[in-house]
């Protein structure tokens, strides 16, 4: 398991414990507004909102708080105008990450995000130095349970384009982006336990970290994980499954 897969599910682990509860609701809330505001409120034509309210729902988010999102992004209601960016940068040891951003206020977000990249062993670049290392992906995962050739026939079945097994978690379904509603939901009528729904940079080389530089790498990401204007961070290193259990307590 990739080290940045291994991270993925430590996010999991503290958003179960609690620990990052409060900002999953507002990072899913905003990704509502924003869904709303680009693709209007109906989520049988706005597949980016569909993927929203199924992050709303394995995150028990109320649905009050859902629908008041909505209208702030179809302009029902008044709200913060939010704003999407993308920033790209080096963590220690070169490795490459994007970090996506929704803002209500530019200056104010670039600036804390360099700042995190300065103060642990990194560094922010300019537009495209690192995209190009990432392809974006759809991914469907499918809680533990059915086996591995069930869930690999009823994928195929689907038009996804690759399982990844995720060990006790279950397995990671991989499509075209354009491809992701189309094969949760051929996955679901399949019988298989669909889970998170999302689209994500996967990146097409790794880099291999140890010692010093994989403690600050784990560092970076938390700190940029830690920043309310920031919904998510994709990098490209790999961390020993053992080290990354133990930095990560």
């Amino acid at each position: 398991m990739s080290g940045h897969n291994r991270w993925s599910k430590i996010k999991r682990q503290k958003a179960a414990m609690g620990a990052t509860k409060g900002k999953l609701y507002s990072k899913v809330v905003k990704e509502i507004t924003v869904s709303a505001r680009l693709g209007g409120g109906d989520p049988t034509g706005n597949p980016r909102l569909r993927v929203a309210l199924g992050l709303a729902r394995e995150a028990n988010i109320p649905k009050d708080t859902v629908e008041r999102a909505i209208k702030k992004g179809t302009g029902e209601l008044e709200g913060e105008r939010y704003e999407e960016v993308m920033y790209e940068g080096y963590g220690p040891g070169g490795v490459a990450v994007l970090v996506e951003c929704v803002t209500d206020n530019r200056n104010r977000t670039s600036a804390d995000v360099r700042s995190t990249f300065g103060h642990h062993g990194g560094n922010l670049g300019a537009e495209g130095a690192v995209a190009w290392m990432f392809q974006k992906k759809g991914i469907v995962t499918v809680k533990p349970g059915p086996e591995e050739d069930a869930v690999l026939e009823k994928a195929l079945e689907a038009g996804a384009e690759d399982v990844v097994p995720q060990g006790a978690d279950g397995f990671e379904v991989r499509t075209a982006p354009v491809d992701l509603h189309t094969v949760a939901t051929g996955l679901e009528s399949g019988g298989l336990p669909v889970g998170e729904q999302k689209w994500a940079y996967l990146p097409q080389n790794t880099v291999q970290l140890d010692g010093d530089n994989a403690k600050k790498m784990l560092k970076l990401m938390d700190a940029l994980e830690d920043n309310d204007d920031v919904q998510n961070v994709h990098a490209n290193f790999e961390i020993d499954e053992s080290l990354m259990e133990s930095l990560s307590q």
